[in-house]
């Protein structure tokens, strides 16, 4: 494996149990095996952020990754790359007659598929068109009936903001707001401002623990990690610029390791040590902000103040064998 120099002791150790939860490739393993993982957003106006979400988990190693999103959409992802699975199931409320009420409906063959995927990014290019937004409520509401794994960015924390009910007390979803976002959520379950500490750490902790334990990656210069009780931190250095859509690599990062814990958990492989369900699901939120990290860094170092969120897509694979590394049973 190779590593960064600057790398604490703390950081070393973090990677080397992230490094337990990734699947060797090993020649017994079928389609899918490595990992399913679904993104569900997009609309007209909002077409980049599932696509470089999807991408970056397809980039991580996922064997297969959808694009959950509109038609409009659906049409110009298609265009991005072919080895993207793009469905276009949801609908704007434009999309609809009036009179109709659709949601449960277009959420059906969405519900349909959870069984077989391994995690569900939901947000990215979501918007906050109401049709939309109710469609992924009742795909969040029948995600937790089967326990699977979470990731909640952008218009979908918008919708928690206004419905904090979908996710509390879900400890298999994962949140990922931005400074905006983390106050808006903080105001909607009660903390205001003059109660909510002015540390990145006690925040994200004071937030994860209001909403009944959810896990909170709090985005920052730092990005704290906390599900309310445990907390960590990710401090690799990252890019300088802040163009729009890097939280994007994130979430397909998050969901593509969270795809790999549940491989772990269910020992398809002969796995390396004993990581419980708690420790893998905060291990794949602060690997997934490291390899996000890593990635602004290698392409900032690169395209400097011209950075947009397509440069970090063709770093995962780099910033993947900097962190972590292939193991050896994976090569020919």
């Amino acid at each position: 494996m190779s590593e960064k120099p600057n790398m604490s002791p703390v950081t070393k150790e973090l990677l080397k149990k992230v490094r337990m939860m990734v699947p060797p490739m090993l020649e017994k393993f079928h389609k899918g095996q490595l990992g399913r993982v679904a993104v569900i957003g997009g609309s007209e106006n909002y077409t980049g952020a599932p696509y470089f979400s999807a991408m970056a988990s397809a980039r991580l190693g996922a064997d297969l990754s959808h694009v959950i999103c509109t038609p409009a959409a659906a049409n110009v992802i298609k265009t991005y790359s072919p080895n993207l699975m793009v469905h276009p199931i949801m609908r704007e409320t434009s999309e609809v007659p009036a009179s109709a009420s659709p949601a449960a409906e277009l959420a059906s063959p969405i519900i349909a598929m959870l069984t077989n995927l391994h995690a569900v990014v939901i947000g990215p290019g979501l918007g906050r068109d109401k049709l939309m937004q109710a469609t992924v409520a009742a795909v969040i509401k029948a995600a937790r009936e089967k326990n699977k794994p979470l990731v909640l960015d952008a218009d979908a924390l918008w919708l928690v903001q206004s419905q904090p009910e979908l996710v509390h007390g879900y400890k298999e979803c994962v949140l990922t707001p931005n400074v905006v976002e983390f106050g808006r959520l903080a105001k909607a379950v009660g903390i205001s401002e003059e109660d909510l500490p002015d540390t990145g750490e006690a925040g994200c902790k004071q937030l994860a623990a209001a909403l009944g334990g959810v896990l909170v990656l709090r985005k920052g210069a730092l990005d704290w990690i906390s599900d309310g009780t445990k907390t960590s931190v990710c401090e690799s250095e990252g890019g300088r610029k802040r163009s729009g859509g890097q939280g994007d690599t994130l979430t397909g990062s998050i969901g593509t390791l969270l795809a790999y814990r549940s491989l772990y958990l269910e020992k398809l492989w002969d796995v390396e040590g004993n990581l419980s369900a708690e420790e893998t699901l905060m291990l794949a939120a602060w690997g997934g902000s490291a390899i996000t990290r890593e990635c602004s860094r290698l392409a900032f170092m690169k395209h400097g103040r011209s950075l947009q969120a397509s440069d970090l897509t063709a770093e995962v694979p780099v910033a993947f064998e900097t962190l972590i590394g292939e193991k050896e049973e994976s090569k020919l």
